[in-house]
């Protein structure tokens, strides 16, 4: 690593400056990919830490019938979950990473990684991206969840009349989800002013707008 990039890691990872500083430059080799490039592969050891100097990073995971989800995109200063992760855990990789647009980047060894987690401040900055990181892979989760499912939940809603006699359980079979994902939808609704939730019974204030939900504007 030349100086410059080393003074571009330093500003981007300030949290690494007291880590780093005991490594051989050779020991944080710069890599120049160009876009397209799978940077890591699913179910393969983990090579080390991600550190971007330039570029960008999409993860993704691969599903059976060959469609992809993305999980997140890592940019300069920015940590890689499933690297990180893995290194905790020291296991296989959960996902895979390709360069969206050319980037330039040094990998910080697993030994390395593990050593400079004795830092304070790099085991603060990784455990604080480490919980920014999850929130949005929460944010994804429940986005995925509830799909669709606002919309069905609306509509199964006005179909039982200005009050409903039902178990969140028998919503949740009549949907074909589960108890707790209708619970929380319900309760969402209901601090939207759209229903009144009580044993057994929910009763409808705001038709209109759950009619706006269970037929959504077309994309």
């Amino acid at each position: 690593m030349n100086p410059a990039d080393q003074q571009t890691l330093a500003q981007l990872y300030p949290a690494l400056r007291t880590a780093l500083a005991p490594l051989d430059a050779q020991a944080l080799p710069v890599m120049d990919v160009p876009a397209g490039t799978t940077l890591f592969h699913e179910n393969s050891p983990c090579a080390g830490f991600p550190l971007l100097l330039s570029g960008e990073v999409r993860v993704s995971r691969s599903a059976s019938s060959g469609r992809e989800l993305e999980l997140y995109r890592v940019v300069p200063g920015e940590l890689c979950l499933v690297s990180s992760s893995c290194l905790f855990a020291q296991q296989p990789l959960s996902a895979h990473g390709v360069a969206v647009k050319p980037t330039r980047l040094t990998l910080l060894k697993p030994e390395a990684f593990r050593a400079a987690l004795a830092q304070a401040d790099f085991r603060e900055f990784v455990l604080g991206l480490f919980a920014t990181r999850m929130a949005d892979l929460t944010a994804l989760i429940e986005a995925i969840a509830f799909q669709r499912l606002d919309s069905r939940l609306a509509a199964t809603l006005l179909g039982h009349g200005t009050q409903v006699h039902a178990t969140h359980q028998a919503l949740a079979d009549e949907l074909g989800t589960v108890r707790e994902i209708v619970t929380r939808l319900l309760h969402r609704f209901e601090r939207d002013g759209l229903i009144e939730l009580s044993r057994e019974c929910i009763t409808i204030c705001n038709s209109a707008a759950l009619r706006a939900i269970a037929s959504p504007p077309s994309r």
